[in-house]
């Protein structure tokens, strides 16, 4: 008696596994087929990445001193075209590949430039991938390029090409009025119109708000480089020109707080070949905003770029401290975090090779870049405080202050943070943890008030799921000193239970729960506690976000009954929806205001069961411009915010609370 082979063995039926099982994807294939390897994602963040790589070819120009002025639209077809005044990429046939050099950039991944450094000295685009990239994720492409005089224009469709490189007699009207505004009968450049692949990226669109706080960035980074946005669907446009470069940048992350010295302190070297420029200004805030870039590329992540700035500030405000008797010998040294409370900076370097960690460029690694920056920064800032000891006064006054008050909490920090979060006899007493201790199959609720919690603990799976409730609204840490912050209970509880620290003793392998889930109330107050616990975890655990462990639940509305079935609803229009479908039936609507009205086993089906529940994954799009919104809306200047709400309230329509 013989048994049938195992589906184990058999994986799909193959019996066996040779050469001809093996796929080889030409160049464009595999672009289409694995696009988040080339631009992270197909949402509308991968969407917006394909704008950026375009710009960056033509900031590129810029930084190389051939283009001073970038255009982008913004069509009502959902195109998107970026003309720049640059060189124009080259027309003349490519000596390997047997083409023009044009369509080898725009069908071959890795050509470019930007390898060898004769080119491109500094440049933002290095692998070489991203033209062909967003050719290939592209339903139609069309490129114009103006060299000596003349046009040339090619057509792609998915990136295969629609017939060779052809000289033109002119270029589209588009294209013409810019030359001719910016460059005349000489005028030369790249104009490049793309239609972003709907089977690639969906219904995704291009925002405009987007694009603006993106270009803006640019804008600042490259002194004297105008860069133009325009709308065709809105009728809208913006120019963002800044002749003082990155010192306007940080004039503009601090504009809505009190600063403690009216200039920013600027300083630029070059070192080498690696071109340091740095901007900074201490405001009577609590948090520290540093942006760092790499040819123009916000590494949002960091590098060695940072370390060395980071370095050489502590280094330097001690001396002066000292130097200047406003520490006295038997004193301790400020701290990193001391010096850098209340700072705003921008660190911008260009070099000629920098490496990068992928394709999305979120962290510099060049060894060599530390000991740069860190020499430039003390050099420029031991400068500026010989040459203006009133700022430098008020700077280390504020830093002895933070140090003092630091000094105070300390004690307390430390027995939140530098206890073991894994010996359960530390844990907070209203945690109800889970028993498996595997943190990447574990998650930690973090539920609003007691009543919830308790739900929360009866309809928990506590295998893997923990309970922390809280009681009320914690701290606005926005507002709020480091010691202020440690003494407040609920956020002790928050940082014993995930085990990690926070700020600079954060340490994200001890992370005790690899899904940290946001459970409020569906109103208004629910709404104030999550962005609470937002503000918290940006300000003091942003590395959580960055690797994607924060998320936010998503408890029902509404719940319709008609008859023996019911279903729950999560918005006013869902509710309205359902409601015009059950027209004419007895329809029974409860309204749930807070978690604590659910059972236990409702709450198990509509917001805790991972079969059946809805989470929102908190990520940071553009820290710029969420440092400005939690600036905003929770910072101690009230005008920004009134402003803010008049400005959005419009927006806001049938808000039931």
């Amino acid at each position: 008696m013989t048994s049938e082979p195992s589906a184990l063995n058999q994986p799909n039926g193959q019996e066996e596994y040779s050469a001809e099982h093996i796929q080889v994807l030409g160049q464009r294939e595999a672009v289409r087929r694995r696009p988040g390897m080339y631009i992270g994602s197909t949402d509308y963040r991968g969407l917006h990445h394909l704008v950026y790589e375009i710009v960056n070819n033509s900031v590129d120009e810029a930084m190389a001193g051939f283009c001073t002025t970038i255009l982008v639209i913004l069509h009502q077809n959902d195109s998107i075209t970026v003309i720049d005044d640059g060189r124009g990429i080259p027309v003349d046939i490519h000596p390997v590949t047997g083409v023009s050099a044009l369509e080898t950039v725009l069908t071959t991944l890795h050509a470019g430039a930007k390898f060898g450094g004769k080119t491109y000295q500094v440049s933002g685009g290095l692998h070489g991938v991203g033209a062909s990239v967003v050719n290939s994720l592209s339903s139609s492409l069309r490129i114009i390029v103006r060299r000596d005089g003349n046009f040339y224009q090619q057509d792609y469709r998915q990136g295969i090409h629609q017939g060779a490189l052809a000289e033109v007699s002119k270029a589209d009207d588009i294209s013409t009025a810019f030359w001719q505004k910016f460059g005349g009968e000489e005028a030369t450049g790249t104009a490049i119109t793309f239609c972003p692949d709907e089977d690639i990226f969906g219904d995704a669109r291009c925002e405009y708000d987007t694009l603006c706080e993106r270009l803006r960035e640019m804008a600042y980074l490259n002194k004297g480089l105008r860069i133009e946005l325009k709308d065709e669907k809105k009728d809208r446009e913006r120019t963002f020109y800044f002749e003082g470069g990155i010192t306007s940048f940080v004039r503009n992350l601090n504009r809505n707080r009190s600063v403690r010295h009216r200039r920013p302190v600027y300083f630029q070297k070059q070192v080498n070949s690696t071109q340091v420029e740095i901007a900074l200004q201490y405001n009577d805030g609590f948090n520290e905003s540093i942006y760092c870039f790499a040819n123009c590329i916000n590494t949002i992540d960091g590098g060695t770029h940072l370390t060395g700035f980071r370095s050489a500030l502590t280094r330097v405000l001690n001396d002066y401290a000292h130097r200047n008797k406003f520490l006295k010998e038997d004193e301790a040294n400020l701290t990193g975090e001391d010096v850098r409370e209340g700072l705003t900076a921008v660190i911008s370097i260009r070099l000629p090779e920098p490496q990068f960690e992928g394709q999305t460029k979120g962290k510099l690694g060049n060894a060599e870049v530390k000991g740069q920056v860190e020499s430039v920064t003390g050099e420029g800032i031991t400068l500026y405080f010989e040459e203006h000891p009133d700022d430098a006064k008020r700077i280390i006054d504020k830093c002895i202050t933070v140090s003092r008050a630091r000094e105070a909490a300390r004690k307390a920090r430390d027995l939140v943070i530098r206890k073991s979060a894994l010996d359960a006899a530390t844990l907070p007493g209203k945690l109800a943890d889970c028993s498996d201790k595997d943190p990447s199959h574990c998650e930690l609720f973090l539920v609003e008030g007691d009543s919830a919690g308790g739900s929360a603990k009866q309809g928990r799976d506590r295998r893997f799921q923990a309970i922390l409730p809280l009681r009320g609204k914690i701290l606005n840490v926005e507002k709020a000193p480091p010691d202020k912050m440690i003494a407040h209970e609920e956020i002790r509880n928050i940082i014993t239970a995930l085990g990690t620290g926070l700020d600079e003793d954060f340490d994200i392998s001890k992370l005790r729960y690899h899904r940290i889930i946001l459970m409020t109330d569906a109103d208004v107050d629910g709404a104030h506690i999550r962005t609470l616990l937002l503000t918290f975890f940006f300000r003091h655990m942003m590395e959580l976000i960055n690797h994607g462990h924060l998320y936010v639940g998503q408890p029902p509305l509404y719940r319709v009954k008609s008859g023996s079935n019911h279903r729950w609803l999560y918005s006013d229009q869902e509710k309205e929806e359902a409601l015009l479908e059950l027209k004419g039936k007895r329809v029974d609507v409860q309204r749930y205001k807070g978690l604590g009205e659910m059972s236990a086993e409702q709450l198990w089906t509509t917001t805790m069961n991972p079969d059946s529940r809805t989470l929102l994954t908190v990520e940071i799009e553009d820290p710029v411009r969420a440092d400005h919104i939690f600036q905003t809306l929770m910072g101690s200047e009230v005008p920004p915010r009134k402003a803010f709400i008049q400005a959005h309230a419009k927006s806001v329509k049938n808000l039931d609370v």
